[in-house]
């Protein structure tokens, strides 16, 4: 057995970044950096992203048998929930209001808005970016929302957090809910794969 341990396959993010553009937005080839349409959503905290996948099965019972006889999936859900720190990035507030960023634009420095009664259903295209020197991981989603908001507390010992969960669905012709891009940086994985 050939031993493919190798330190350089760690991964440890000096940077994460966030892009927000139209739903079914098409990604930037390879990882070119994204370009129109595209908007970076500010500075994030060092915990960067955490991305979750949650699964749900039913196992079928049978008479006959001690074990289910087959499971289904029932559901399978990907999010990413993220801290940004810029409180007043007029797209971070957008999502985290749940209103058009239209609403956010200042007539004499002020912007006035109602906030929904009612959730409004804004989707968007997101990438996350995260860079580890030349190694590179980028999640894709065409078509997410914000489902869930941390709890909102201006405070005078901290900046004020600005925490949202994005939750991804299928995009145009029923594209992927996630892509994920990773650039190995040089590292030769060749061992990893039969020849």
């Amino acid at each position: 057995m050939t031993d493919t341990r190798n330190a350089d396959l760690t991964f440890g993010a000096t940077d994460y970044l966030v892009y927000l553009a139209a739903k079914d937005t098409a990604s930037p080839v390879g990882f070119a950096d994204p370009g129109t349409g595209w908007t970076n959503l500010g500075w994030v905290t060092t915990e960067g992203g955490l991305f979750k996948l949650e699964e749900e099965t039913k196992d079928i019972e049978a008479a006959g048998s001690l074990e289910p006889i087959r499971t289904l999936m029932t559901k399978s859900t990907k999010s990413v929930q993220v801290t940004f720190l810029e409180g007043l990035n007029p797209l971070v507030r957008a999502l985290y209001d749940n209103v058009s960023v239209d609403a956010l634009e200042p007539t004499t420095d002020i912007a006035t808005y109602a906030m929904p009664d009612q959730p409004s259903d804004l989707r968007y295209a997101f990438i996350f970016d995260t860079i580890d020197n030349g190694k590179r991981m980028r999640l894709y989603m065409p078509n997410g929302k914000v489902v869930e908001r941390g709890d909102e507390q201006p405070q005078t010992a901290d900046v004020m957090p600005v925490q949202l969960t994005f939750k991804f669905y299928k995009g145009a012709s029923n594209a992927a809910a996630v892509k994920r891009s990773i650039k190995y940086g040089g590292i030769d994985v060749s061992g990893f794969f039969p020849a």
